[in-house]
């Protein structure tokens, strides 16, 4: 994998840590989206597609929502494994997730510079039981 490569996943996670998602530049036009666990699993094709999912699958369950990387694991010439956690507050319980099991992790698949792919996981667990990703 290119050092660029590497740089596009890292840089997902500068607003990412600030509970910005509103930035796509970093994404392919018809990138693959998934959900593989959660309240809202699922699959969807497309930058509007990813973006509805996410913000009304993903994000409106919580208030000032971010993720933070821990560990990037490079796995192939085109995939990075990211193993990170999750901050925020649970809209309609107030809950606080850092008293939470919030430990996930997502998967970037890159091409040409854009992320092709992203898969991601709000049980690390899951994505770790996966032969192809775990260590």
């Amino acid at each position: 994998m290119s050092q660029e490569n590497m740089e596009v996943v890292r840089s997902v996670y500068v607003p990412w840590r600030r509970g910005d998602f509103s930035s796509t530049e970093w994404a392919h036009p018809e990138i693959e989206f998934a959900i593989a666990d959660g309240p809202a699993p699922g699959r969807w094709t497309g930058l509007a597609a990813m973006g509805e999912a996410y913000r009304h699958g993903w994000l409106s369950a919580w208030e000032e929502f971010r993720v933070e990387p821990e560990e990037y694991r490079k796995l192939d010439d085109e995939r990075v494994l990211v193993l990170s956690h999750f901050r925020g507050r649970g809209k309609t319980s107030g809950l606080d997730v850092r008293h939470m099991s919030t430990k996930g992790a997502e998967l970037f698949h890159i091409r040409g510079g854009k992320v092709t792919r992203l898969v991601i996981w709000a049980e690390r667990e899951g994505a770790l039981a996966d032969p192809g990703l775990s260590e």
